[in-house]
């Protein structure tokens, strides 16, 4: 599998914008502009490390705007933004990716139909960048001894294209070309690339990418968020293990006493695992194998609460608020109900909702399949998210 990093470029410090405040710390909607884009990286299920690169003055801001989200400690960029994207890859060399994206910490509406346009295309080994063609009308002009602005010709703007971040490349090829380029000034990643004679390919960017580079921009983020419709999605999940011997069952990540136990390579809680699953899928980011492969020995024997707690700051980084959260057990035994209200306590607290939004019921399939014959436990899931 092809390992992808992110590196969010957030060192600026907005003068065009104004204030004493930089741009990608304002508010958009109750968080921050550069959390938007954050949150984004984060659910992507292809996207396996995130680091910012921020200023040094910033790192509580920058605290502030990464609270609960898996990302990497940032780094501190350099006098240009090429600087810092150079510092920014440089910090991920441990990190070996295979490729990377960079992003302006500034563009907080990147989706991820964008990412996988860019990451499809920096896996054949090109460079890729999201463009949108030009489609004003384009003249140079002169200034005039009065000071005023003379056309001179129009150009032609059917080779013209408008890029936008982020850019992804092969990421031995653009660190390469970065150190090479250091104390040169060029506008964007794309134009490194270029200088180094990297293959770079256009693909498809949106109208919606927008880059925030003064406070008309911001005032028109707010109005897009104000005008956009409730995004409320409903997503499931499921999960089986077998008993085994033991002398009690985790779910709902309450201990139940009783005469077997359940196989996994984590703590086998069916529960948490299926809500785990459901919630990923509401954020569109895969399913639990995905970020916890049982393969990996790290989590042979975890708490499977900490892959529910990881799924809901994903949804959270992405502006969602989990409405509610249904969870069925299906076993012939152990009995669920002395310990339904427990669980639902339990779950109230790691998924940060009122217990009266949660549900917890136990059935059987009246003898019948595996769990008929006592031969382990399935849990179903489904919860609602508001995006």
């Amino acid at each position: 599998m092809v390992k992808c990093a992110v590196i969010i470029v957030a060192a600026g410090r907005g003068h065009r914008f104004g204030g004493e405040m930089p741009k990608q710390y304002r508010n958009l909607n109750g968080r921050a502009v550069l959390r938007h884009s954050l949150g984004v990286f984060c659910a992507h299920p292809a996207v396996s490390c995130v680091r910012t690169v921020i200023h040094p003055d910033d790192e509580a801001l920058y605290n502030a705007a990464a609270e609960g989200l898996p990302v990497l400690p940032p780094v501190y960029g350099g006098a240009t933004r090429q600087d810092s994207v150079r510092l920014g890859l440089e910090s991920l060399k441990d990190e070996a990716p295979d490729i990377v994206l960079i992003h302006d910490g500034a563009r907080p509406f990147v989706d991820f139909g964008i990412i996988n346009r860019v990451i499809d295309r920096a896996e054949k080994g090109d460079g890729a960048v999201p463009a949108l063609p030009v489609t004003d009308t384009i003249k140079t002009a002169v200034k005039t001894p009065e000071g005023a602005l003379k056309i001179e010709k129009t150009v032609d703007r059917s080779a013209l294209w408008r890029v936008q971040t982020p850019q992804a490349f092969p990421f031995k090829d653009i660190l390469d070309a970065h150190e090479k380029a250091k104390g040169r000034e060029l506008t964007d990643d794309a134009a490194v690339a270029e200088e180094a004679g990297l293959s770079v390919i256009l693909v498809k960017g949106t109208e919606e990418n927008i880059k925030i580079t003064t406070s008309d921009d911001l005032t028109r983020a707010e109005e897009r968020c104000s005008q956009k419709l409730p995004d409320i999605r409903t997503a499931t999940g499921f999960d089986v293990h077998k008993f085994e011997e033991g002398s009690f069952v985790t779910l709902c990540n309450v201990k139940v006493p009783h005469d077997m136990g359940l196989n996994g390579h984590s703590d086998a809680d069916v529960a948490l695992h299926a809500l785990t699953d459901a919630l990923l899928g509401a954020a569109g980011s895969g399913d639990i194998g995905l970020h916890f492969p049982p393969s990996d020995n790290k989590w042979k024997g975890a708490d499977s609460a900490q892959f529910l707690q990881y799924a809901v700051s994903l949804v959270k980084g992405l502006g969602g608020k989990i409405l509610n959260a249904d969870v069925t057990l299906i076993c012939e035994r152990p009995k669920i109900g002395p310990y339904r209200l427990q669980m639902t306590e339990r779950l109230s607290e790691l998924l940060e909702i009122s217990a009266s939004r949660i549900s917890i019921k136990a059935t059987t399939t009246e003898k019948l399949g595996f769990t008929g014959r006592k031969e382990g436990i399935a849990a179903q899931a489904c919860v609602s998210v508001a995006f």
